[in-house]
């Protein structure tokens, strides 16, 4: 093939109208361990990916889709493997900062 070669890309429909039915895509997997950077990384994913108030509802506030968003989710449930209650959660989110520290799970003694 050439450098020179134009490449052509088409749309492909999907099958049972599932764009149009506006389904939900599959959560993101968990990791199999939760460390110390996955919980740095949701955290991120639930400050980023706030909800926002709007005239449809509620949406994300990264992506303007309908919250909770799929990283929002899956941030969500990384933190909890991760030992952090909701409310531990909601105050982070409420804090708004995506670099905040996720203290270490406690270990049993």
């Amino acid at each position: 093939m050439s450098s020179s070669a134009t490449h052509r890309v088409r749309r492909v429909a999907l099958s049972g109208g599932a764009e149009a039915s506006g389904e939900v895509l599959r959560d993101i997997p968990l990791p199999p361990y939760v460390t110390g950077e996955d919980a740095q990384f949701a955290v991120r994913a639930v400050v980023v990916h706030a909800p926002r108030r709007w005239s449809g509802g509620v949406i994300c506030r990264n992506d303007a889709s309908p919250h909770p968003c799929r990283l929002h989710r899956w941030g969500t449930r990384v933190l909890a493997l991760r030992g952090l209650r909701d409310a531990e959660i909601a105050a982070l989110i409420e804090r708004g900062d995506p670099t905040a520290v996720v203290p270490p799970p406690d270990r049993p003694a």
